[in-house]
């Protein structure tokens, strides 16, 4: 079939590469300039698709990427792989307005849309169908098809073996999405609708963004009183049913986490005229961690005689998780912002982003070499990528609060 995957980032990218290589023929459209140019020069800015991969497609003429509109005429399938941010806690839909519009002009009788991109339920049936329907002059259902299917990206180990949910807008419409991605994924699960499939996700997020927030206020309660969270956290993980292992951090980032339960919340504050209290909750536990690891390091500078004004910092991993190659929303900017604003001289080491790319970094670049480690009165670990030696850091800090429980010794202090 030929496939349009509208979107080249984190999510659009691994999908057109992977739905190329088993025989589709893909144009990844992406209005970015640079990025395609990037992708047609076969260089991948994505983790999880290697080069080697998108060069092998591309030489096979099985993908290529465009930004020219006009190429888009004639999909079968046309997949959104948009962004879809949080504006001043107002979900953003302008990049699936546009995104739908621009491929309404090119739907043909016969085609299917489907949008990926997390969203709040309803988004499919009364924002995108609507759009397509007006750009087309067509009419869903009955002379296109279209439907929901939420992405399921960022875990290596599972990839496209994920189980993959597919909804649609009528039995048809789900039919003929079920059968696309039957030959991408291990596994599809279908749903009776498209709103069941928008509320699945949103589940999925808001379970693990609550998690993290009870953890993180544990972390907070358990310093007070002494005890050590991460080991209570191990101990209560011993328990074979009935438990989910999360563990604390300085706060939580991404594309996802902070930005998905919203969509929730602000549907049923909108529709309902009722709040989504556990997401809110969780939200304003998420994000005062960077406040209280900022508040934990002034504490223990001034009890070591060192103010935090014109003390030297190096923070450690300014993703927002783990071996990740993103900052969006990375609450490592906070830290350094709040540490600027008291007078500290602010550094930072982060491995997984390459050497240039520096736009969205707003500290000083260092590597975490042993004498930067030793030249820093504190060293803040907030991301434990395994770039790191953590051997060496042990050795050579003088002080390090570790916010991911990864260093031991005198000189270390766990969150």
């Amino acid at each position: 079939m030929q496939i349009v995957v509208a979107g080249q980032g984190y999510v659009g990218l691994p999908l057109a590469v992977r739905a190329a290589e088993v025989g589709h023929r893909v144009a990844g459209y992406d209005v970015d300039t640079h990025r395609v140019q990037q992708l047609a020069a076969g260089q991948s800015y994505v983790r999880d698709v290697d080069s080697s991969r998108l060069r092998a497609v591309l030489d096979s003429g099985a993908y290529s990427a465009t930004a020219d509109a006009a190429a888009l005429a004639g999909f079968d399938i046309a997949v959104i792989t948009v962004p879809t941010p949080l504006r001043d806690n107002v979900p953003d839909l302008t990049y699936i307005e546009s995104c739908a519009r621009t491929l309404g002009e090119h739907l043909s009788p016969g085609a299917t849309v489907v949008l990926e991109s997390t969203t709040y339920p309803g988004t499919t049936e009364e924002v995108l169908l609507p759009i397509l329907e007006e750009a087309s002059g067509l009419k869903g259902g009955v002379d296109f098809r279209a439907g929901f299917s939420p992405e399921r990206i960022g875990n290596k180990r599972w990839s496209f073996e994920t189980p993959k949910l597919v909804s649609g807008i009528d039995a048809e419409s789900l039919g003929v999405i079920k059968g696309f991605y039957d030959t991408i994924f291990k596994t599809t699960v279908p749903v009776s609708g498209t709103k069941v499939a928008e509320l699945a996700k949103l589940i999925e997020n808001t379970f693990r963004f609550v998690n993290i927030s009870m953890v993180n206020e544990l972390a907070m309660l358990a310093a007070s009183l002494g005890v050590n969270i991460w080991e209570a956290i191990d101990a209560a993980a011993t328990k074979p049913f009935g438990f989910t292992r999360f563990t604390p951090g300085p706060g939580v980032g991404g594309h996802c986490l902070p930005v998905d339960p919203m969509f929730l919340s602000w549907k049923a504050q909108q529709e309902l005229g009722v709040p989504f209290r556990f997401a809110e909750l969780a939200a304003h536990v998420n994000r005062q961690m960077p406040d209280y690891v900022v508040r934990r390091l002034v504490e223990t500078l001034n009890k070591r005689g060192m103010p935090v004004s014109g003390s030297r910092i190096l923070l450690l991993g300014l993703t927002y998780k783990y071996n990740a190659t993103d900052l969006r929303n990375s609450p490592s900017a906070r830290v350094a912002e709040l540490l600027i604003g008291l007078g500290a001289e602010v550094l930072g080491a982060e491995p997984n982003i390459p050497d240039g790319d520096d736009t969205k970094l707003n500290v000083p670049r260092v590597d975490a070499t042993p004498d930067e480690v030793a030249a820093a009165d504190a060293v803040v670990l907030l991301m434990d990528h395994p770039r790191f030696d953590f051997p060496m850091i042990e050795q050579c800090a003088s002080y390090v609060l570790d916010c991911r429980n990864r260093l031991s010794g005198p000189n270390v202090e766990t969150l």
